[in-house]
């Protein structure tokens, strides 16, 4: 009996959907369906594969092509023999309807804020950040003229102090050189990452997070299509803006799946903007200056929730139902 192969893989599994479906679903909807069968793979990341597959048909065969490509941005894929028999553009436009309705449903249940929590133990606990955040409440703002402070407030900023890692006389003497260790954090935190909101989000993070050392852009849900990913890296290299996957799993197996860029200083025109706009800020200018004085962190930061207590709140918002989001029309199959 011949082997399992990566067409048999592509071909029986679009056929056995009926729908387009992106490279990284291909692999994931044949694992569900037991189309894998036989066949192993020692790569880590088999949709790549697959999306290679698929191109070099399109590109090698033109209109002959087994496969024809039915999006860009995702990348998604069809069997040109169904072309005929299925209504691509529907059954295509279902699917993303089921997916945002599931979306909605399920944020219903929380909001970002009820997401602090975790970024808040994740910044902390984390050897690149090693940070106390604070969160920053718009509401406190000053009400300036409509659209004024719009993308203008972080959810979050944050701050390391080098008090654990450098002896007494080594901040002496930066003190005396003028040099500071402190560096300074903006977080926007979202949901969920799509090509829906990609850009609206990912500029919202530039407009509020630049002022900082480090900017960055999180979410729980993240499109891992190749074809979102590359988008996440060329927005990531243009701006500098850094992207954060919250585990919902394990807070603290959180990954930075792109890093900021780092800038060495401080944009203090929009800090000063910041303090005079909204007191939850200030307030954190005011922390860092009181904690700087004596040395070690005394400041009333955003409370950093224990393993046990993550868990319970995770499970009381029902954030860790977010992981898997399927359309239905897929999981009947």
């Amino acid at each position: 009996m011949a082997k399992t192969t990566f067409w048999d893989i592509i071909e029986r599994t679009i056929e056995k959907t009926a729908t387009p479906l992106s490279a990284k679903e291909i692999w994931e909807k044949a694992n569900e369906l037991g189309i894998i069968g036989d066949y192993t793979t020692t790569g880590k990341t088999p949709w790549a594969t697959i999306a290679a597959y698929c191109y070099t048909d399109i590109n090698n065969n033109g209109d002959s092509s087994i496969i024809i490509q039915t999006s860009e941005r995702p990348a998604q894929f069809f069997l040109r023999k169904l072309v005929d028999i299925i209504d691509v553009q529907k059954v295509q436009k279902q699917k993303e309807n089921e997916v945002s309705k599931k979306e909605k449903v399920i944020s219903k249940k929380f909001n970002e804020r009820d997401l602090h929590s975790l970024l808040v133990a994740y910044a902390l606990g984390d050897t690149h950040f090693k940070a106390n955040l604070k969160t920053i409440f718009h509401e406190t703002s000053n009400k300036g003229t409509k659209g004024q402070n719009e993308w203008i407030h972080p959810d979050l900023v944050g701050v390391y102090f080098p008090f654990k890692d450098y002896k007494k006389e080594t901040l002496e003497i930066q003190s005396h050189l003028t040099i500071s260790s402190i560096k300074l954090f903006s977080f926007e935190l979202k949901i969920s990452l799509s090509f829906v909101n990609l850009r609206e989000c990912f500029f919202q993070a530039v407009s509020n997070s630049s002022w900082a050392n480090e900017g960055y852009l999180v979410a729980i849900n993240i499109n891992d299509d190749p074809t979102f990913r590359d988008e996440l890296r060329r927005l990531n290299n243009a701006f500098g803006i850094g992207i954060i996957k919250l585990n919902t799993d394990n807070v603290f197996e959180s990954e930075i799946l792109f890093p900021a860029s780092i800038k060495q200083s401080i944009d203090w025109d929009t800090v000063n903007r910041l303090a005079n706009e909204n007191s939850d800020f200030s307030d954190f200018l005011k922390f860092i200056t009181e904690d700087c004085k004596l040395g070690k962190i005394k400041s009333q930061y955003d409370k950093v929730l224990n393993i046990e207590e993550l868990t319970r709140h995770i499970k009381d918002k029902g954030i860790n139902c977010f992981n898997d989001i399927i359309p239905t029309n897929l999981q009947k199959l």
